[in-house]
């Protein structure tokens, strides 16, 4: 009967000692899937919360841009981009501005500014206006005959028309803030939303385009 006693006690021991280590690590093992779903979960509500920060900020700017339609610039469905509301048409092989066409342009270019300037902005949104030149393909000649080749000259050529705008800007004394940057492009023969057939001629031009600048929104 002793003996059966002293047998009992340790392996009851051993065993209540077992239980408790198992347990442990499934208290141990549990709090860390908690833990883990808990951090996915913090993850989700902070990729949401960020989301919707950035829709409505996208909204906000949505809304804002809408200013822009006026005398001045227009909303191209199409393409989703602002556009001046006049044509301004080069010579041929010309990048000087149309002495017609500068007056008008000034008064876009400052009326552009204000508007952006009036933008509510956290300092972060940053807008990129892009001048972009065109060229017209030479209608005497086929279209895949070399004079209609877009090639580095017509490229050269649509970049100064898109040059020409922001030194005239320059001259009149606008000056755009770090947020906003203006660039010149050149697009040659390219670009959504040319004239084609008989209407060719009228690519001899450029548009502008304002967009927020991708990775700005939400930080």
């Amino acid at each position: 009967m002793k003996e059966s006693k002293d047998f009992f006690w340790p392996s009851y021991v051993d065993l209540m000692t077992a239980l408790f280590l198992t347990m442990l690590v499934l208290f141990v093992l549990s709090y860390k899937l908690f833990k883990d779903k808990q951090r996915d979960n913090d993850k989700l509500i902070y990729d949401l919360k960020v989301q919707v920060a950035e829709k409505r900020k996208l909204d906000e700017i949505k809304a804002a841009l809408k200013r822009l339609e006026s005398n001045y610039f227009i909303y191209n469905e199409r393409y989703k981009r602002y556009e001046l509301n006049f044509p301004v048409t080069f010579s041929p092989q010309s990048a000087v501005l149309p002495a017609e066409a500068q007056a008008p342009l000034v008064k876009a270019g400052r009326f552009l500014l204000s508007q952006m300037q009036a933008i509510k902005n956290d300092d972060n949104v940053q807008y990129l206006i892009v001048v972009e030149g065109r060229a017209a393909k030479d209608l005497r000649y086929p279209a895949n005959d070399p004079h209609n080749a877009d090639g580095p000259g017509v490229r050269q050529l649509s970049y100064n028309r898109a040059l020409a705008v922001i030194r005239l800007w320059e001259q009149a004394g606008l000056r755009f803030p770090a947020n906003l940057e203006v660039v010149a492009a050149g697009s040659g023969f390219r670009g959504a939303g040319r004239y084609t057939g008989s209407q060719e001629a009228l690519n001899k031009r450029f548009i502008i385009q304002v967009q927020p600048k991708i990775g700005s929104i939400g930080k």
